[in-house]
């Protein structure tokens, strides 16, 4: 895979990886609104190049399927089954990416390091998210599905852009905008209302700017420069930062279950990643 795309999506993954943490700091807001917000001001990145704006209709569906429709499932899937479980589930993203591959770009035929890769990464996502307790019961299947379709979505979006006719990287602050648009409509359709205080804005800032803006603008274009076996490997980085993050700012502990779960991790991304 080509340096520039390896960088990206490391970039992508570590700003991703302070994602737990900015929305632990703003777990008061609603969550749509809290998402809805975020990618307002993640689209403005790219507002001084809104000539680049101009995109096919088909070209923002899919933006908006991918950024709106992964958003509104996984926040549906927490509404209804445990946190752990849904973000488990959510968490096959990468795996699928990998898997899925061939079937949407099929000059990637898959090899065994690239399957080794995505079920060491997603073995270490279980042990971290879970700490090696879970419990799946049938009466949250309908929460479970809807993680399921996030992954889903996920995935899909990430492989689909590269079947697009080609686009400006730009345009990912439309994608954005539309989307948060739509998700501060499902805040007033289904959330209580909520008042901003002073001490949201500076995290919501950052939430913005990091890991709901320039992070999907390194996503796309590590997507369009790279190798999306490799990146679906390197992806599982992302719960392993996460989960450091909160660690050194005193809102996580360190476990023996979490240093297994990122050596896990790690081999994975090193497998998928090294030929």
């Amino acid at each position: 895979m080509q340096t520039r795309a390896f960088v990206q999506s490391l970039a992508a993954i570590a700003l991703w990886g302070t994602l737990a943490y900015l929305a632990l700091q703003l777990s008061r807001m609603p969550p749509f609104l809290l998402v809805g917000t975020a990618l307002g001001i993640g689209g403005l990145c790219s507002v001084h190049k809104i000539s680049q704006w101009r995109i096919p209709f088909g070209t923002l569906l899919l933006g908006v399927y991918g950024v709106f429709g992964f958003h509104f499932c996984l926040f549906l899937a927490l509404r209804h089954a445990p946190p752990v479980e849904a973000n488990l589930i959510n968490y096959l993203w990468p795996l699928l990416i990998v898997v899925l591959a061939p079937l949407f770009l099929p000059e990637c035929g898959l090899r065994i390091r690239h399957i080794i890769a995505a079920l060491l990464g997603f073995s270490g996502a279980l042990l971290i998210v879970t700490g090696g307790d879970f419990h799946f019961r049938s009466e949250y299947a309908v929460g479970y599905g809807l993680a399921g379709a996030s992954a889903f979505i996920w995935a899909s979006y990430s492989l689909m852009t590269k079947r697009m006719p080609p686009f400006p990287n730009a345009a990912i602050g439309l994608f954005c905008i539309f989307a948060g648009a739509l998700s501060l409509l499902m805040h007033f359709a289904l959330e209580a209302r909520y008042v901003f205080a002073a001490r949201d804005l500076p995290l919501l800032f950052l939430l913005g700017i990091g890991p709901m803006g320039t992070a999907f603008f390194l996503w796309d274009a590590a997507l369009k420069n790279g190798d999306p076996r490799v990146i679906g490997s390197l992806a599982y980085l992302t719960p392993m930062l996460s989960t450091l993050v909160l660690v050194l700012t005193g809102s996580g502990s360190f476990t023996t279950i979490t240093g297994l779960a990122m050596l896990l991790i790690v081999s994975g991304a090193v497998a998928g990643s090294v030929r």
